[in-house]
Parts: C-alpha cells; structure tokens; sequence
C-alpha cells in the first residue's frame, strides 16, 4: 500500500517538505520508498497529517496491550480505537492598562493523571524545541517523532507493501501481538518515592481487566499499597537510571513499568532511546535487554529492516512454502511451530552474522513462553 498525497489546512495545500520548503511543489509518493519522488527527502520531512491520524495510528498500536486503557473505542467503527490524547490548556492573566487580557497555551500532548501543577513542572523540564505547544516548532517536532519511531508499518501489515502471502502476513500479527504484551510500555510521570501508588494504580487496572474484585491479594501475596506507606515508596536517595545523577524530591520523574517501579526512574529529559537517543515520543516505550528502546529501534532489533522501502524484512521468508496456513491457524500448535523453525532455522544457515536479537525474535514467535518444547 502506498502512500498518497494529502491535503493539509483549510486551503487544501499540498504536503510540502519541511527541509527543501519552496523547492518541493508538493509530496509525491514514491512507489516504494517512504520518500518524496519530487524533492528526494523523506516522507516524515514532509507537513505530517492530522491529528485524528496520529490518534489512530497510537490507538493501533496500544489496543490489545497492557495500556488499552489510554484508547477509546470508536462507535460504529468496528472495533476501532482512538488514543486518549492528553491535551492540557494553561490561562494565564496578563496584566497590561486598565482591562486585564489572558494568555491561553494549549499543548497537543500532556502526560496523563497529573495535575496542571506537576503537568506544567514536567514540560518545564523540556527543552523549548520539544514542548509541543500547539502550533510551535515543538508540536511539529512530536509529530515527526510519532511518524519515525512509531512507524505504522510496524504494527500493521496493511500498511506494508512487501508482505506478498498469508503466511508473512501471520508472522507479523504474531509478533505484534508478542511485543505489545511483553515489551511494549508507556511511562507515568509522578514525583520521586511515589512509585507505590503507581503500582497500586497498576495492580487495580490488571485486577479490573482480569474481572478480580479489588482488594484482591496479589501472586506476591500483598494487597495493594501493602508494600508502601501512603503510597510512597520510603526511600530518601533517588538517581536516574539514564545519567547517574541525583533526582531532586521535588522534581517529576518518568517511571516505567516494564523497568520496575522500585527499580529504575529518568529525567524527563533521559527518558530516550538507547539506540537513537530520541526523546520517546508520547513517553512510549519498548523495554528490551534492560534497556529503553524506541518502536523502530525495537522492531529492527528483531528484525532486519530494509534501507529502500523502511519495511521489516524478517516475515519474508524464503522457504514460505513450509508454512501452511492451516499451520497458522491452530494457535501456536506444534505443527506450526516446528514449520516456523525450519524455515527460520534455513534463513540462520544464510545469515551467518545474525545477531542474537534476531534468533530472540523468532524464538519468541514460535515459543512466547520462552520455553521450547522438544
């Protein structure tokens, strides 16, 4: 599926690119490369699109994951979910003669569950270029975030041009469905020592998911909170788990759950990619190898992405025709994973320099469990 060109404002401008500008007559989609046949650069340099697109591509990607709680179902949209979008509006009075005028800041994006207060606090924290003010050169800044590390492409085979069979199609389902349940996070911002109430915030959403009254006792046999005081966590020292440094008690921090919550916290400003040293976009996540990782830095761990097209290349496998579809459809069987193996263990064969993110990736498609069965 390739993409076309869209129109963008209410006078119907064509997509212009953000670096050649006045050069660039407009996007012009190239049959299979993500870039501009016109001016050369790539799609996501180009005015990205909307803001109901962008809520749809995150409400994909979150729907069926631990934070489904942050989507929305869309009526009549047949099963369609949009992301809960954070927006948060700042009024301040601005005293100037005699009748007093108001300042209105609008952000497209604010970390969920907190106070204007500690809201305003965590976006002070932010270099200017990266506060998505609407309208601002930050805003632009996290719509571009959105579109490289979180390309759609790598949670949806629709979206992708090079996936020719069923089989290929299976394989990419299954290992979208394996990252959104093991590895896929969004982090929570709160202050320094106030990871128990995260938890116990945590522990009652996966109680109500499970249909668990609350209150339940947990498999570590505490109830929530039990292991806290007043939701805080008791410590008197905090460091950062991306510079080192000490954390100031007053000042939010971004915990993330895959990581622990007794474990590990950031700046706002070190909660990046380990790989390509983004700010995660959204504060969303992929918690791989004890390390923070983006969705595309994430993805191409696993598996090779192509240089041309930008697409994930490990669901094309040469020796499709060991992978039957009525394989795919047993769930998992052992059928199906001794077929994913062989044909896996042929690309091994080819692939001397695979790297153990790759054999992890495919290990985890055919045994999610991490337990291989003989």
């Amino acid at each position: 599926m390739s993409l076309k060109p869209r129109a963008v404002g209410a006078a119907g401008d064509v997509a212009r690119c953000l670096i050649c500008k006045e050069r660039c007559s407009g996007f012009q989609p190239h049959i299979w490369r993500k870039a501009c046949m016109t001016c050369g650069c790539s799609s996501v340099d180009h005015t990205p699109g909307s803001d109901v697109e962008d809520d749809q591509r995150m409400g994909r990607l979150l729907a069926d994951s631990p934070y489904s709680h942050l989507t929305a179902k869309v009526k009549g949209g047949g099963g369609l979910r949009m992301y809960k979008r954070n927006r948060m509006i700042v009024t301040n009075p601005v005293v100037s003669g005699k009748d007093p005028t108001f300042n209105t800041i609008t952000y497209d994006w604010a970390p969920a569950g907190l106070n204007q207060k500690l809201a305003m606090q965590y976006m002070e924290l932010l270099p200017e270029s990266l506060r998505p003010v609407s309208g601002s050169v930050g805003s632009l800044e996290r719509r571009k975030q959105l579109l490289h590390q979180l390309p759609s492409y790598d949670q949806d085979p629709m979206k992708c041009q090079s996936l020719a069979s069923e089989e290929e199609i299976t394989a990419m389902l299954l290992f979208v469905k394996q990252y959104k349940q093991e590895v896929l996070g969004v982090g929570e911002v709160a202050l320094p020592g106030e990871s128990a109430a995260l938890k116990e915030a945590g522990m009652l959403r996966t109680a109500k998911d499970s249909g668990q009254p609350q209150g339940h006792t947990s498999a570590s046999g505490l109830t929530p909170a039990a292991d806290g005081s007043n939701g805080t966590d008791g410590i008197t020292q905090y460091r950062c788990s991306g510079c080192n440094e000490e954390v100031a008690k007053e000042s939010p921090v971004v915990y993330a759950e895959r990581a622990g919550y007794d474990c590990a916290l950031w700046h706002p400003t070190c909660f990046r990619c380990s790989e390509c040293n983004q700010s995660l976009v959204d504060l969303v996540y992929f918690w791989s190898c004890q390390k923070l990782l983006c969705g595309r830095h994430y993805c191409q761990s696993v598996w090779p992405r192509c240089s041309g097209c930008d697409e994930l290349q490990g669901f094309i496998l040469e020796e499709s025709d060991l992978l039957k579809t009525t394989a795919f459809t047993r769930r998992r069987s052992g059928a199906s994973r001794k077929l994913l193996l062989t044909a896996a263990g042929k690309r091994i064969q080819t692939t001397p320099d695979i790297s153990i993110f790759s054999l992890a990736g495919i290990l985890h498609i055919c045994y999610p469990t991490g337990l291989l069965v003989v």
